[in-house]
C-alpha cells in the first residue's frame, strides 16, 4: 500500500491548524488541566520517597498516604517560616500606606510645578488609566485566586497518580508494540530524570537566591528583609522576566520607608549583581544543563504558556517542553525538531544550493 505523499504548504497547514485547536482546548481547560499538570510534577518529585517506603514493606495505600502528608507537611513548614514575617508587614501597612500618600502628594506638586499639569488633570489620567485597566487586573486577580483555590485539589491528584502508578505505566507501555518497549521505557525514565532534576534546581535556585537577596537588603538595611528576599527568590524561577520584577517590590519599600535615592540605588545593583551570578553560575549548573533547552526556545515557551494558563503556565511549560524534547529525540521523523530544541549549537550548516544549470552542488555556509 502506498502511502500519498502530500505537499508541504498542506502539510504546513494542517500542523498549524491542528496547533491552533490544541492551544485553544489546553487554554478552554486550564481549570482542570492546571492542577492536574503541577500534581504530575509533584507525583514525580515524590516518586523516590514514595518508592522508599515501599521498600520498606508498607502498603501502597499507607506509603501513599504518608508521601502526600509529607509533601503538605514540607509546604505547610515554608508557609509558617514566612508567617511571622507577613504579621509583621500586615501591622506596619497603614504606616507604609501613609507614607506613600504623601509621597504621592509630593510628585503630584512637583508635576504641577514643573510642567503645568495640574493636580485635578493628574487624577483624572490616573483614573481613566485605573478604569481602562480594571479589566485586566479583574482578570489577573480572579486567576491567582482560582489558581489557590484549585490547589487545594492537587494532593488528591498526587494521591491518586502514586497510587494507580503501575496502572498508568502499564497502560503506556501496553499502548505502543512490544518492539517500542525499550524506546518507551528509555522515554519514560528521561522524563522522569528531566522532571525531577528540573524541579529540584529550581528549589536549589530559589533557594540560594532567597538567601543572597535577604543578605543584601539586611546589608542594605531595607526592612523586611527576610520577607522581600524570599518573595523576590520564588519569583526569581519565572525564567528570563521574574528577576526583573522581583526588583520592584524592595525598591518600592525602601522608597516609602528610606529618604533619598541611596538605598534604591544600592537594592538595584545588589539585585542585579545577583541576577548576574543566577544567570551565569547557579542557573546553568543546577537547572539549564539537565534541561538542555535553548534560550530562545525557553523564551517562547514561557510567552506561550503565559497565553495559555497565565503565571502557572509560565512555571509548567518549560518542563513540557523537555518532556516533548525527549520523544521527538525518539523519532527518526522529529529528531531535527528535537535538535532545534536543543541547545547545542553548530558550528557552521550545510545546505544544497542549485547552479545556474540545474546541477546540485553542496556547500558549507555561515550566516
Amino acid at each position: 500500500m502506498t502511502v500519498k505523499d502530500y505537499p508541504f504548504y498542506i502539510k504546513a497547514t494542517v500542523i498549524l491548524i491542528g496547533l491552533f485547536y490544541l492551544v485553544s482546548i489546553l487554554s478552554l481547560l486550564s481549570g482542570i488541566l492546571v492542577p492536574f499538570a503541577f500534581a504530575v510534577l509533584f507525583a514525580i518529585l515524590l516518586n523516590p520517597f514514595y518508592n522508599k517506603l515501599l521498600g520498606w514493606k508498607l502498603p501502597g495505600p499507607l506509603a501513599v498516604l504518608i508521601t502526600v502528608l509529607a509533601g503538605i507537611g514540607f509546604v505547610t513548614l515554608i508557609g509558617y517560616l514566612l508567617s511571622s514575617q507577613v504579621a509583621q508587614f500586615g501591622q506596619s501597612f497603614p504606616v507604609l500606606k501613609l507614607r506613600f500618600g504623601q509621597m504621592i502628594d509630593s510628585l503630584e506638586h512637583y508635576i504641577e510645578a514643573s510642567f503645568g499639569v495640574s493636580v485635578q488633570k493628574q487624577v483624572l489620567f490616573v483614573k481613566n488609566a485605573l478604569d481602562s485597566s480594571q479589566a485586566a487586573i479583574g482578570s489577573i486577580v480572579g486567576t491567582v485566586f482560582g489558581t489557590l483555590s484549585l490547589m487545594l485539589i492537587i494532593p488528591i491528584y498526587v494521591f491518586m497518580l502514586l497510587l494507580y502508578k503501575n496502572l498508568i505505566l502499564n497502560f503506556l507501555y501496553e499502548v505502543f508494540s512490544e518492539k517500542h518497549s525499550q524506546s518507551v521505557a528509555e522515554v519514560l525514565a528521561q522524563t522522569k530524570s528531566a522532571i525531577q532534576s528540573y524541579i529540584v534546581g529550581l528549589l536549589i535556585e530559589m533557594i540560594i537566591v532567597s538567601s543572597l537577596n535577604t543578605l543584601a537588603l539586611f546589608i542594605i538595611g531595607v526592612k523586611y528583609a527576610i520577607l522581600l528576599g524570599v518573595i523576590g527568590g520564588i519569583i526569581n524561577i519565572l525564567p528570563y522576566i521574574g528577576g526583573f520584577v522581583a526588583i520592584l517590590l524592595p525598591v518600592v519599600i525602601a522608597t516609602v520607608t528610606k529618604d533619598g535615592y541611596s538605598t534604591q540605588i544600592a537594592v538595584i545593583i545588589s539585585y542585579l549583581a545577583i541576577q548576574f551570578i543566577d544567570s551565569n553560575i547557579i542557573f546553568p549548573r543546577f537547572v539549564s544543563i539537565k534541561v538542555q533547552i535553548n534560550a530562545l526556545i525557553s523564551l517562547l515557551a514561557v510567552f506561550l504558556g503565559n497565553a495559555m494558563w497565565g503565571i502557572a503556565g509560565m512555571f509548567l511549560m518549560l518542563p513540557m517542553v523537555a518532556v516533548i524534547k525527549i520523544i521527538f529525540d525518539r523519532v527518526d521523523d522529529l529528531k531535527p525538531w528535537g535538535k532545534l530544541l536543543g541547545d547545542t549549537i553548530p558550528i557552521s550548516h550545510m545546505g544544497q544550493v542549485w547552479g545556474r544549470r540545474g546541477r546540485r552542488k553542496k556547500t558549507a555556509a555561515v550566516i
